[in-house]
């Protein structure tokens, strides 16, 4: 974790983290917002791609990259690799969000739409790979792209001195496993918690099953829909995370527009899951501690995001 900050510092931010006196309130206990909607790209996933390419060699960087993404993975291997100057294919599949894939082409990603759909993008993928020859990055479970999503940990551990219980959204894993890998080797006192989706559970059939197995996530987080578990991640969650739990989409919507309303956050759905669980007292907490929330991105289409707030 300390090499991969040495290996992005001075290139993203350092995301604030704002205490929230009405959640502590609402839930009994001091709570924080770890406000990772103001990363560059509007999500936490630059930190771990900025690393992955960091750690290709220069033939793989002059081949090209590759990923598979229909939201933040792909916007954010777009910006990290025009900032590497390598050059950016992403697949995605027709009906992806149009915000998404506006943002996607302008940080100077190619984009191929051939696929009608997420099951079929992945055969897609094998093909494009296997034609172009480009270096493939995934979107969340390659171990140097955990390793820099855990400098979000190493944030926590230092700015939050009585850190108690960190809150955190889980699709494919990578996030909670950084976090989870670097808070615990700091502070092995601090709990972990993973939040998905009741439509998204990715992590959550993994571990019955004890191995990633494919689901069908259709949660409004959209963040967060996963088809799979990763087997990293899958392995650093059974060994480092206290806890899993699950919300509903209404309990998503709700968290979202606290989080606006109260907290002037205007997140996406998937970073409003970790405040929902807190919000819905799925998460045990001591009050002697901080619980700090983290609200992993901001990337939200404007259609959807008026629908939510304009709920009563």
């Amino acid at each position: 974790m300390l090499a991969a900050r040495e290996t992005i510092s001075g290139r993203l931010h350092r995301t604030p983290v704002f205490s929230s006196a009405t959640l502590s309130r609402r839930i009994g206990s001091t709570a924080s917002l770890k406000a990772e909607l103001f990363q560059r790209t509007g999500s936490f996933k630059p930190r771990g791609m900025l690393n992955v390419l960091a750690h290709l060699s220069q033939e793989e960087k002059q081949r090209g990259v590759i990923t598979i993404s229909a939201g933040n993975a792909a916007q954010s291997l777009a910006y990290c690799a025009a900032l590497e100057e390598i050059d950016c294919l992403v697949v995605m599949w027709q009906g992806a969000s149009e915000a998404k894939l506006a943002a996607t082409r302008e940080y100077g990603a190619t984009i191929d739409l051939e696929a009608p759909g997420p099951a079929e993008a992945f055969d897609r993928l094998a093909k494009l790979r296997e034609e172009t020859g480009r270096a493939f990055v995934h979107s969340f479970d390659d171990p140097h792209l955990i390793a820099g999503h855990g400098t979000l940990g190493l944030e926590l551990v230092e700015d939050v001195p009585d850190l108690g219980t960190v809150v955190v959204p889980i699709g494919g894993g990578g996030l909670i496993a950084g976090i989870a890998t670097a808070v615990k080797e700091a502070q092995p006192g601090v709990r972990v918690v993973g939040v998905e989706p009741e439509l998204s559970q990715a992590m959550h059939a993994a571990f019955e099953a004890g191995r990633p197995i494919p689901v069908e996530p259709r949660s409004i987080a959209d963040g967060l829909n996963a088809p799979f578990a990763g087997e990293n991640t899958l392995a650093i969650c059974r060994a480092l995370v206290d806890d899993l739990v699950l919300v509903s989409e209404e309990e998503i919507r709700a968290a979202m527009r606290f989080l606006y309303e109260r907290a002037k956050l205007a997140c996406e759905p998937a970073g409003a899951v970790s405040t929902a669980a807190l919000l819905s007292g799925k998460v045990e907490l001591e009050r002697v501690t901080t619980c700090v929330a983290v609200v992993s991105g901001g990337n939200v289409a404007a259609k959807t995001a008026v629908a939510i707030l304009g709920e009563e």
